[in-house]
């Protein structure tokens, strides 16, 4: 079996698992069918973050049918750095559903929380606010790496930014809606890396 083809196989097997539990934890926050208004992240996040997370999504999927068709992109990475994308990826993927567990029906795709929105403070929100986005994170990571493929860090490394932009935004909503309790959240717990000290 080829190299490509080795890793192709983890990678298609980790988003098998992967997608559904997505998908399952995405539809059950919907069954509200609550609009919400994506607006609120501002016209630039708006026009550029889902689009490039689309087209490095496309790419990813494009090697996981076939690493051929990325080959205009690839890297001639060694084995153990790709191992070491696929040892990242586990983590993430494991920290992505632990995320879902606690988030539960709190999960949204915007800054914009839901009515009946409650401030989530176990699991891994213990430590830090944002672990979806640091999960973001260790997935373009992985995925780079284990794909030895430069479009994906570029697509991946640029969608992060602009989350890391919005954050604030999403930051200041929760500080209107939950007022001292959030206040109080931030100063124990890393943004999106738990604290040292």
């Amino acid at each position: 079996m080829d190299t490509d083809r080795t890793f192709r196989t983890i990678l298609l097997a980790g988003f098998l698992v992967l997608m559904p539990v997505g998908i399952y934890h995405r539809v059950r926050s919907q069954a509200t069918r609550e609009k919400l208004d994506r607006r609120q992240e501002g016209l630039f996040i708006l026009l550029t973050l889902r689009p490039l997370a689309v087209a490095g999504m496309i790419g990813f999927i494009a090697y996981l049918i076939n690493p051929a068709w990325m080959a205009w992109s690839s890297l001639p990475l060694p084995a153990w750095l790709r191992w070491t994308g696929v040892i990242v990826g586990a983590a993430a993927g494991l920290l992505l559903i632990w995320t879902f567990h606690s988030l539960g029906k709190n999960l949204t795709d915007t800054v914009v929380t839901r009515k009946d929105h409650t401030l989530v403070t176990s699991g891994p929100y213990r430590w830090v606010r944002h672990p979806f986005y640091l999960t973001l994170a260790l997935m373009v990571i992985a995925s780079s790496l284990a794909t030895a493929n430069w479009f994906i860090p570029i697509t991946g490394s640029l969608a992060v930014t602009l989350i890391v932009l919005r954050t604030r935004r999403e930051e200041d909503l929760l500080l209107a809606r939950f007022g001292d309790e959030y206040r109080t959240y931030m100063q124990r717990t890393g943004r999106f890396i738990p604290p040292i000290f």
